[in-house]
Parts: C-alpha cells; structure tokens; sequence
C-alpha cells in the first residue's frame, strides 16, 4: 500500500512539474521558429523581388494555364523553400475557393536515395493529396509501374499541380562513375515532358531548389531543354534583414520576456555565418529553450551565446559521427594545443601535435600510430571541414611542416571529444596536457 502511495505521489509530482514549466515557459508559440513553418506573408522580410517573381510566374495556374518551370537557387537559409510554400498556400486557398482542382507535392530529395525512391515518395504525397489509395507497394514493382501510378492519381484528381522538388541536387541516385547521369536529371526529365507527352491529362509544373549555382550545368541535354525553367536567385541576408525576420517572429515569445540585445545579437551572429536565417531562427529559439531549461523568466545575451555554442557542438558532433579512435585522437590532439597553448597560436604546428599525440596515446593505453598517419587523419579531417592547414617552412635547411587551423572553435572541438568515453579519461589529465602542450611549444618555437 505505501509503494502505491509513493509511486502516486511521483506521479503527481511529475505531472505538476511538467503544468509549471508549461506556464513558466519564456513561449507563447514556439512553433513561430521551428524552421518547416510555413508563415504567414507580413512575416517574409527582403525578399521582395523573389516573391513578386514566383507570384508572377505561378498566378497562370489560378488562370487555368501552365505555370513554368522554375529553379530556385542561392545559399542555404536564404529564403528559398519559404518563398515557394508561401505563395503556394496562398494558390492553394484561392484555387480551393473558386473550385479549382489544384494540388502542390513536395519532396525533400535529401532523404531520397534514388530515382525508384523519389519516384514512390511522389505517389505517397499525391495519394495522400488526393485521399486514394497508394495502389502500388513500395518495393516488387518497377520503377514504371510507380510513375504510371502517379500520373493516374495526378490525371484523375487534380487539373494543375506544381511540384516541388526541394534540394534536388542531393539526388543523385546510385552511380557506378562521376560521369553517370545522376537521378535528378531523369526525374526532371520524366516530370517536366508528362504533359506534353499526354501522361497527364492536366498542367504540369516543376520547382527545383538547390544550393548549386551550377546545377544547370549537371543536366543531361534533354532534360535542361525539356526542364528550360525559369531562374529566382537568392542572395545572403545580411545582418540588418536577419534582425528584421526576427523581429517578426519575436511574437514566438511572452510580453517583455526578450532582453533588449537579443535580436541584434543573433542577428549579428548568423550574419557572420554566411547570412543564413535558419541559423538566425534556430539561435533565437535556442536561447529561449535555454532561459526555460534554467527557469529564467528573461532571455538574455548570455542565452544566446550559449545557444551558439551548443549548435557549434552539434555540429561538430555531427561531423565526428563515425570517427575512429585514432581519427579522434589526432583531432583532439591538435585542439587541445590550441587551447592550452600560453602563445595564443591561431595555428597549429603539426611536429607539435603530434608530440602531443604521442603523450596521450600513452596515458590513455592506445596504440600509437606513425607520423605519416597521423597526417593522413588529419587530412580527413580537413575534408570534414573540421580544419584548415597550410605548409610552412622554418628557414633554410629545417625543412617544412603543416599548420592546422580550427574552423570553429577549438575548445567546442576538445568538449565534444571528451564526450566520447574513450577519450573521457584525457578529461582529467588538463593540468598535465597543458604542461606538455607549452613544453611542446616552447621546444618548436626555441628550437626554430
């Protein structure tokens, strides 16, 4: 009886915590900076000439015409896939009102591994739009039966469509050499002539969307001269209309919550991640999830660098995945001489991170690795964008060596590493790292 008593209390406890953190929350609606939002127009911030272009470009299909091709391409976070969707909804609503058959499919080919998947990905969309049945399974059938399927969907419910074909460039499909066609090509291909080729009884329109600026040039001929699209160029935002879009989302939070430096700051700092306003977005929303985990009724600049510190962690988290222990070790060699060194060097020299290397190869029990390969991993980590390096030389007859230099901070780097439990001992061993690391220095430097 008194462990059912217990365990109701904790129930309770539970549930009362998670109503206060509820009514607590620095948040009145959070779903304002999630980033697959779509927002309303009044909140779109320059992109003025975008938006006026595919509003022209796709008012034909409220007209019972054709809509062209189009192809959506500028940096990542520069408005692209917001634009589109925007104006698609506001099509959407106009063409349900006057008793249009109208439909809009979508597919993120980031998570799409080949052609025969795009391809099944569209049915499932235009099935779900439609409210019939898939009416083909997802593996058993061939890739021609899917696109027969979907043009019969599309044919029997829908008089105009556009679709929408969002990172398109990243489909590329299983290609035994470079100089294979890649499956976007086909796809645009397939898409693009089903109109004209009487597959689908309606109108057909296509929007790519890709980071590429040279996309158009990866296309087989016949499917650039059948895609011929339309070109929206997005630029960078800079900081003064990343603070805008901000500013327009702000209502995301409670009355009085946001400290006045906060939408400058985070601003601030995405324009100098390349103008990207979903990193702006998902800064400013981080810094409220923080000031919620710490119970803080305010969010304040302090919130917000926290925020960046934990996306660069994520980040380079991320790029880590699937590291050996060597790879890592090197890695966290290199960084940690960057952070303890008593020089405030910028870069790194290879002769001394190795040393270094060596030091913790041996406290933590690991094999040691030669020289040569300890290069070669840290060449890996450069094509991760972990690092950049260049060749110096140290005068006449003292040869040359590489000096490595962190993209983002190294001391982030040195924190996510630790995290890995086999490197967490190396954790504890700061004060004797950081003797070695100067010693190390000192030795190269003198030495030169």
């Amino acid at each position: 009886m008194a462990d059912d008593d217990n365990q109701h209390s904790t129930s309770q406890s539970i549930k009362a915590r998670l109503q206060e953190g509820n009514q607590n929350s620095v948040f009145r609606n959070k779903g304002l900076l999630e980033l697959d939002t779509v927002i309303d127009e009044d909140r779109i911030v320059g992109r003025d000439d975008q938006l006026d272009n595919i509003i022209s470009y796709i008012r034909p299909a409220l007209q019972g015409n054709r809509p062209p091709n189009m192809l959506l391409y500028g940096p990542s976070g520069t408005g692209k896939s917001l634009i589109i969707n925007a104006v698609c909804e506001q099509v959407l609503e106009l063409a349900n009102s006057q008793g249009d058959r109208f439909g809009v499919i979508k597919i993120n080919c980031q998570t799409v591994s080949s052609h025969d998947r795009a391809i099944y990905r569209l049915v499932e969309n235009a099935a779900q739009k439609a409210g019939v049945d898939i009416g083909v399974p997802e593996s058993g059938v061939s890739t021609d039966q899917k696109l027969n399927r979907f043009y019969e969907i599309l044919s029997n419910n829908l008089d105009s469509i556009i679709i929408i074909l969002d990172e398109i460039d990243l489909l590329l499909g299983r290609r035994r050499n470079p100089d294979d066609e890649p499956a976007y090509s086909k796809l645009l291909y397939q898409l693009s002539r089903a109109s004209h080729l009487g597959r689908i009884g309606g109108h057909v329109s296509v929007a790519a969307i890709t980071n590429d600026p040279r996309f158009m040039q990866n296309l087989d001929g016949r499917a650039e001269s059948s895609f011929n699209p339309q070109d929206v160029i997005f630029s960078d935002y800079d900081a003064d209309q990343l603070q805008a879009i901000l500013k327009r989302r702000k209502d995301a939070y409670q009355d009085d919550v946001l400290n006045g430096g906060i939408i400058p700051l985070s601003a601030a700092l995405a324009a100098q991640d390349h103008g990207d306003a979903r990193k702006a977005i998902d800064l400013f929303r981080k810094a409220g999830e923080i000031a919620d985990r710490e119970t803080e009724d305010m969010v304040h600049e302090n919130h917000v660098r926290h925020a960046q510190k934990e996306a660069r962690r994520d980040r380079t988290l991320t790029q880590m995945q699937g590291l050996s222990t060597q790879k890592k070790l090197s890695l966290y060699a290199t960084a940690v001489s960057s952070v303890y060194s008593q020089r405030n060097l910028d870069a790194i020299p290879s002769t001394v991170a190795y040393r270094v290397y060596q030091f913790l190869v041996d406290i933590l029990d690991v094999e040691e690795k030669s020289r040569e390969s300890y290069l070669r991993y840290m060449n890996e980590a450069e094509t991760y964008n972990l690092v950049t390096s260049q060749k110096r030389g140290r005068g006449f007859g003292s040869g040359v060596h590489k000096e490595y230099t962190f993209i983002d901070d190294s001391e982030v780097v040195v924190e996510t590493l630790e995290t890995d439990f086999r490197l967490e001992d190396a954790k504890h061993e700061g004060d004797l790292i950081k003797s070695v690391v100067n010693a190390q220095i000192n030795n190269f430097f003198e030495g030169s």
